[in-house]
């Protein structure tokens, strides 16, 4: 690709520890066709040199608006950018941003943006829950930003606690989503709402050592976690069994079994204004628990494993909402009679969306992609073809988003 054809990126690095952390992330997009120009402050340079970030970037990496003064950087460096990021955005840098200082080359840079910005902010949890703080962060998002939130593990030293900074590759899949909406991007049409996503498979333990499960990976409930987010909201995962990274700017809930899961979605649904169930649920678990490890016995044949049904999660959350106007989406996952089970399932539980989607081995589970037809109350199909699950997300904010501020029938 032509460098002029490249999305343009400029990748903020302000003077936290978390600055080396940022180099995976300019690696990631460099290697994914961005024409990417570092802007770190003059502190990021204690902690990773200027020859790293031009390395990396290949282009030049400056901090002062003094630098190529003929070519105006303090200026058109913004201008021309589809997308600033700050990663990592310290509470120095947000003040700064909230308050419209320009004391360098970035803070300029992010004056002079027209395109999207991210912050990925990364400090200690008390300066994060600092009133001064939590106000710069909501100035910033009122302004259209997106200030992802922070997330919870160790953070310098022996602390531990909300801080800590996203990971890399979840923030680089944050931008992606944000530079595909394009002019979009800036506008947070989730902002203000809160969002609770299921995602992942259930366990339910047969003995210490087993359980029943099933195939789903979670990537299309992450998906609609991390689209959400990009879309401004304040988003809660609660998520099952799953290897995917926690997504940047989510909070998440890691569960186990389907109980737990009913538990922890009623919970957070108390003041949400849409619930998303992508999590696969298992219908049944094992009605004894067998507290020692199940052995074979020589001669002899295993014990019938009786079933017992679980919590209909779906159901219970469409019957009784949590708040008024509270939206509820459902997952449908058929082998066959696709549309007919689908028609009957949306019915059945009384959800306002159904995402019905023919599942097997080969298909749908594990996968990046995925094709569905969401059906609605109102006797509309939305056709979504295969494509990323990213796409299939969007497309169901889109029609949540349509639906939020109508009275239900």
């Amino acid at each position: 690709m032509d460098k002029r054809e490249r999305p343009r990126v400029v990748l903020g690095v302000s003077g936290g520890i978390a600055a080396y952390k940022a180099c995976e992330l300019l690696r990631r997009l460099t290697e994914s066709g961005h024409d990417v120009r570092v802007v770190p402050t003059a502190s990021a340079l204690h902690f990773v040199g200027e020859a790293t970030w031009s390395a990396l970037s290949g282009n030049p990496a400056g901090t002062e608006v003094w630098e190529s003064v003929h070519e105006v950087p303090h200026v058109r460096i913004g201008q021309a950018a589809d997308l600033v990021v700050v990663a990592p955005a310290t509470a120095d840098m947000l003040a700064k941003a909230a308050h419209g200082l320009a004391d360098d080359l970035l803070t300029n840079t992010l004056l002079t943006a027209r395109c999207p910005v991210v912050f990925a902010p990364a400090m200690h949890t008390e300066m994060w829950e600092n009133p001064a703080t939590q106000e710069n962060v909501a100035t910033l998002r009122r302004r259209g930003a997106l200030v992802v939130e922070p997330a919870v593990g160790r953070l310098t030293g022996v602390d531990t606690g909300k801080g800590r900074f996203p990971d890399p590759v979840e923030i680089f899949d944050l931008c992606r989503q944000v530079l595909a909406r394009g002019a979009e991007g800036l506008s947070q049409d989730l902002a203000g709402r809160h969002v609770v996503v299921s995602a992942g498979g259930t366990r339910e333990p047969l003995d210490p050592v087993r359980f029943l499960g099933n195939r789903s990976s979670g990537k299309q409930g992450y998906a609609l976690a991390r689209t959400a987010a990009a879309r401004g909201a304040r988003v809660t995962l609660v998520a099952g069994d799953t290897a995917l990274p926690d997504p940047a700017g989510v909070d998440v809930i890691h569960i186990g079994t389907a109980r737990q899961l009913r538990e922890a979605v009623l919970k957070a649904a108390a003041d949400a204004d849409a619930v998303v169930m992508a999590a696969a649920v298992a219908d049944f678990r094992p009605a004894v628990y067998a507290t020692g490890k199940i052995k074979k016995r020589e001669g002899q044949e295993p014990e019938p494993v009786t079933l017992v049904r679980n919590p209909d999660i779906l159901a219970e959350l469409s019957a009784d909402r949590a708040r008024p106007g509270q939206l509820v989406v459902g997952f449908a996952a058929e082998t066959d009679d696709v549309l007919a089970n689908g028609r009957a399932k949306l019915a059945r539980k009384g959800c306002d969306l159904l995402v019905v989607n023919e599942v097997g081995e080969h298909k749908t589970f594990g996968s990046a992609e995925n094709e569905a037809v969401i059906l609605a109350t109102d006797g509309t199909e939305t056709p979504v073809p295969h494509g990323p699950k990213e796409a299939l997300a969007d497309t169901v904010w889109d029609l949540v988003i349509a639906r939020l501020d109508q009275p239900r029938p």
